[in-house]
């Protein structure tokens, strides 16, 4: 079996399950009682907008420069011409969620998630720079090439948080359940950003860049119990604090920035019962 065809069995059994194990057995089988909770898993895309940041760029260890950009301009990149293509789920900006309701009166859950966006320091864009590069100072408004400073973190601008979820149930039917659902959250940047300063090249991997603290509200549409559709609209608060330069890594970048992302999500639910 291809990888293919065993992820999309997994997927199968993943959202056919649930169904199965509730449906009726005879009488000398096991019965389940009164439900603990539910398991659930999101996975959907998002679009992302930034602040202006102030960045601040050094290395005086293998090379000589101190310098700041005030109020750099930054985009996100969605990446989502093959999103729908099974080896290319993970190239967009993606949400990925695993979290639990408790079935408490309040409507309590907690949950991980890992929400992959992208930042990239728009290009070609007039910055007021300050500070020294090899000795020279400069304090004035400057034309950013790629020649002189590129930032992305693009592999991405990764936030990874335990949440807080409250659910507040709005309307349901037989079929359908519509709930609004807010969220608070912090946890670490494990990032990968790709860079270049002073012509110094650094292809990025993956570390611990700094915090993130986020807060969201949206909106759920239970469907048959098992399956539901959300949107959130979440703001964060991001702090780059370790953000390795150069090919040595001896450089580093520090900045932080509000963002607003927008999630459009599917997931499936996972009823849990006491035997």
């Amino acid at each position: 079996m291809n990888r293919k065809s065993l992820l999309l069995t997994s997927l199968l059994y993943c959202f056919l399950y649930p169904v199965l194990a509730q449906q009726s057995f005879p009488e000398n089988s096991i019965k389940l009682g009164k439900q603990r909770g539910s398991l659930y898993f999101t996975w959907g895309y998002n679009r992302d907008w930034y602040t202006k940041s102030t960045i601040h760029f050094r290395n005086t260890t293998t090379d000589n420069y101190d310098f700041t950009f005030i109020d750099a301009k930054a985009h996100d990149r969605p990446d989502m011409e093959s999103f729908y293509k099974l080896n290319a789920l993970t190239i967009p900006q993606y949400d990925m969620n695993l979290g639990y309701f408790f079935n408490d009166k309040r409507d309590l859950g907690i949950e991980i998630s890992w929400d992959h966006l992208k930042y990239i320091v728009t290009d070609n864009q007039v910055i007021h720079v300050k500070g020294q590069i090899r000795g020279h100072q400069i304090d004035k408004d400057t034309l950013v090439t790629p020649d002189f400073v590129h930032l992305q973190h693009t592999n991405g601008n990764n936030y990874l948080m335990l949440n807080l979820v409250k659910r507040q149930k709005l309307w349901h039917s037989k079929a359908f359940q519509l709930s609004a659902i807010g969220k608070v959250g912090t946890g670490p940047l494990i990032s990968y950003t790709i860079s270049s300063v002073l012509g110094n090249n650094d292809d990025g991997y993956f570390h611990y860049h700094g915090m993130v603290a986020a807060l969201s509200g949206g909106f759920k549409l239970d469907i048959f119990k098992y399956f539901f559709i959300q949107t959130d609209l979440q703001g964060a608060w991001v702090d780059y604090t370790n953000t390795k330069l150069g090919a040595d890594h001896q450089g580093l970048a520090t900045h932080h920035f509000y963002s607003l992302q927008y999630k459009y999500l599917f997931g499936f639910n996972y009823p849990l019962s006491k035997l």
